[in-house]
């Protein structure tokens, strides 16, 4: 590999950092949605949520533009609004949160744990009022949280929980609707992700291992008296303005008729997104298989250096090794940036998973401090997240393996 070194170092990231991996097969299937005259939601786009909802073991499963989306619709199906409080964690990417304030509900920020990227039960447990009426907990980078821990909270909470719609009624309990963006194919005691919350909201950005583009899936746990075809039709109604015929349904002979129910929004998934997410969905078991070497391949290089790593194969969970993130211990924030940057000219591309959102402007001006989250500050401070793709070959590998370690024994006490 150190013969590659110099020519790698004169380009501009050569190893990139997380590019979509599209084959031919993905290609040719966008070509046929472009042929065959139907590019909008149509056959395709309901082809994948039929198939999603078969691999997850779900009854239905609604296929839209964003996991923004999809996690906005569960609160609103749910009725989710003004006086009402959702409780999240601080360590995430602010789509987790702002869909609360899209609906006009109270974002309630908890910390992560001292020693976790994930969302502190604890704190959640003591948010919890008479107010509350869901949790958005993260499975970030792939790993499930702790599904059977939230359960128990919410069960726990119940004579503090008022039901605001039949939904809420029917559930019970606060709902706990999980932010998966990153979790498409994640296990979680050998269920899998996706059927284990009452809400679960996918992404398939055109980072994620799973791709359309943009696009994302809605799942859900059916509910007692709620049918899921009833959940699944409030879904379409609030993606397409409201309108009571999709443009698929409309093409029936003498169907033109439709009706306006509600003011709502527009994010349905095409089928030319669809198209990428069929073939996607075919090689995706063998995707998240190559993941899972690299990730293995980085844990036995970086394990002995003393780092610390997120555990993404336990005997609790699956996970789909979405990112790897590595922490440096007792380094500095600025220490932090100057790997990356010593990574950048290594042409190795590296990135940070996540500074929390007390950190950003629109979450200070709403009144939070960074100060008040300790645990989500020092996870953010000396972490870093390494390029973890399935377009990266062997030496590829080996090649930010032997970069990483040489530069980052330097900061190492």
């Amino acid at each position: 590999m150190e013969t590659n070194t110099d020519n790698r170092m004169d380009a501009a990231y050569s190893i990139l950092f997380s590019p979509p991996d599209i084959s031919e097969e993905e290609i040719e299937e966008v070509a046929m949605a472009l042929r065959s005259g139907w590019i909008t939601t149509g056959p395709r786009t309901k082809k994948l949520e039929r198939r999603i909802a078969e691999w997850l073991k779900v009854s239905k499963c609604v296929c839209l533009g964003s996991q923004t989306a999809c996690s906005e619709t569960a609160l609103r199906i749910l009725g989710i609004g003004k006086g009402d409080e959702v409780i999240t964690c601080a360590y995430t990417y602010t789509a987790t949160a702002s869909v609360i304030a899209h609906v006009g509900a109270k974002i309630v920020l908890v910390d992560c744990q001292k020693d976790s990227f994930l969302i502190d039960y604890d704190a959640v447990e003591a948010a919890i009022n008479e107010n509350t009426k869901a949790i958005i907990p993260i499975d970030l980078g792939g790993v499930p949280c702790d599904y059977n821990r939230l359960f128990q909270i919410v069960e726990n909470k119940k004579s503090l929980f008022n039901p605001a719609n039949d939904v809420q009624k029917a559930i019970g309990h606060v709902a706990i609707c999980a932010d998966a963006a990153h979790a498409f194919g994640s296990l979680w005691y050998e269920k899998m992700v996706g059927s284990i919350a009452d809400f679960s909201s996918f992404s398939f950005h055109a980072v994620k291992n799973f791709t359309t583009g943009e696009g994302g899936a809605l799942t859900w746990k059916t509910i007692p008296e709620i049918s899921d075809e009833e959940i699944y039709h409030k879904a379409q109604l609030l993606s397409l303005h409201g309108q009571s015929k999709d443009a698929l349904a409309k093409t029936q002979l003498g169907a033109w008729e439709y009706d306006i129910v509600g003011t709502w929004y527009k994010c349905n998934m095409t089928d030319i997104a669809a198209a990428i997410g069929l073939r996607q969905l075919d090689r995706y078991q063998g995707l998240l298989e190559k993941r899972r070497i690299i990730n293995e391949a980085y844990d036995a290089a970086f394990k002995p250096l003393g780092l610390e790593i997120m555990p993404h194969y336990t005997k609790e969970y699956t996970s789909t090794g979405h990112l790897y993130l590595v922490r440096v211990p007792e380094i500095t924030e600025q220490q932090r940036n100057e790997i990356i940057t010593k990574m950048g000219v290594a042409g190795i591309a590296c990135n940070v998973h996540y500074k929390p959102l007390p950190m950003h402007t629109a979450y200070k001006e709403m009144g939070f401090d960074i100060g008040d989250f300790p645990n989500s500050y020092e996870r953010f401070e000396n972490v870093i997240t390494l390029p973890n793709h399935t377009l990266l070959k062997k030496d590829d590998v080996d090649y930010v393996i032997s970069k990483f370690t040489e530069i980052v024994k330097r900061y190492i006490r």
